[in-house]
């Protein structure tokens, strides 16, 4: 089972916009992909057609001729691109390295396209200088890339407009200016514009993980809480289990006579356990795999996917040892501290799908075998 983070998501490199650590980038792209893939679809429909449309201006410029037969070719093979794009959506979808290529092929070939437009039709660099500006916004806003990608794009995209305008415009120094300016000016808008939009998504994914944390862990300990176990988590691992017909084990753990902690050291040095018994099981369960519930008061439940009896076993009494052989700092104090544990397991290849429905009560049972045989011990049971 797949442990969500317990902390919030480190810093975000403002310069370009995204999270520091690459593994959190990767979450939040991948938390976002199904919804980049239909903005990148409907963006690349409507240039496809905006530059298929804008073929009726050529003609009207231009009149039939070779030079507007080239002009449609040009648009055809920019809208062939995108039209290709999607289909590599279509093929790739769960691909974040691809959703990138097609956005950069997408803003290459449109930039590249219109360039070579612009040659074609060199008379109407006023009226090009406007389109040029819109696509600038488009690379920027409009298809979800990478600012470390459409920035470059759209400024070399700017530079060859700009050395087009000078070579074969027919431009006044201070027309050329003007232009070179006004598209700078775009490019820096675009940029600020595609920055906040980046900043304000990647707080949101941040916001929402700070929340869904609160909902489904103990906030003492960073434990999965008893209303996750419940409402998500069990029953996943258990139908997980059901369709591959693998093991499951759970174990539930119990600090021996926690009230007489609490009783001489107060409740500050009772958290001071639970919080070491947490950190504890935390570290001796395989991450990303096993779960730790808080399951009330001073009970811990653990989940192990794909463990026997045995394993589960083991696991108990590897903690039962580790918790008991040394004490636990608390201000100029030692809390010394024991548990006892229930490991109940089901082998869904050889029971009954219906024997997992006393799991927990089996575990529950366990414990308090082993609490009432003498405390600081572990009691099992193979079910089904």
């Amino acid at each position: 089972m797949s442990l969500p983070d317990s902390k919030p998501s480190p810093g975000i490199a403002a310069w370009r916009c995204e999270f520091q650590h690459s593994a959190d980038e990767q979450a939040f792209l991948r938390h976002h992909l199904a919804t980049t893939h239909g903005q990148l679809r409907v963006t690349l429909v409507i240039c496809t057609l905006v530059y298929l449309g804008f073929n009726i201006t050529d003609i009207v410029w231009l009149g039939y001729s070779s030079q507007t037969a080239l002009l449609a070719g040009v648009r055809v093979a920019v809208a062939i691109a995108a039209m290709g794009g999607i289909l590599m959506l279509r093929r790739w979808p769960d691909s974040i390295g691809t959703t990138q290529l097609v956005a950069s092929m997408a803003e290459l070939a449109g930039g590249a396209g219109f360039l070579l437009i612009t040659a074609l039709r060199s008379e109407e660099f006023a009226l090009h200088a406007i389109s040029m500006a819109i696509i600038i916004i488009v690379f920027y806003i409009y298809i979800p890339n990478r600012l470390l990608y459409s920035a470059p794009i759209a400024a070399l995209s700017t530079l060859g407009f700009v050395l087009l305008a000078a070579g074969l415009g027919n431009l006044r120094p201070v027309e050329l200016g003007t232009i070179a300016t006004m598209l700078a000016l775009t490019n820096l808008f675009g940029y600020v514009a595609a920055a906040r939009y980046q900043l304000l998504l990647r707080h949101e994914y941040t916001a929402q993980n700070v929340l869904k944390n609160l909902s489904v862990r103990d906030p003492l300990t960073g434990c999965y809480n008893r209303r996750y176990l419940h409402q998500q988590l069990l029953e996943t691992e258990i139908s997980r289990a059901q369709r591959y017909q693998l093991s499951l084990t759970v174990i539930m753990c119990d600090l021996d006579h926690f009230k007489l902690v609490n009783d001489r050291y107060g409740h500050h040095g009772g958290d001071a356990v639970l919080q070491h018994f947490a950190r504890l099981m935390q570290a001796l369960t395989r991450d990303g795999i096993d779960s730790v519930v808080r399951y009330g008061g001073e009970e811990f439940l653990l989940i192990l996917p794909e463990t026997d009896l045995a394993g589960g076993e083991l696991l108990a009494q590897r903690l039962r040892l580790a918790l008991s052989a040394q004490p636990i700092a608390y201000g100029d104090q030692e809390i010394s501290a024991t548990a006892s544990f229930g490991v109940a397991s089901i082998n869904f290849a050889q029971c009954s799908s219906s024997a997992h429905t006393n799991m927990i009560t089996a575990a529950d049972d366990m414990l308090y075998a082993a609490k009432n045989s003498g405390r600081n011990r572990v009691c099992s049971r193979q079910l089904g």
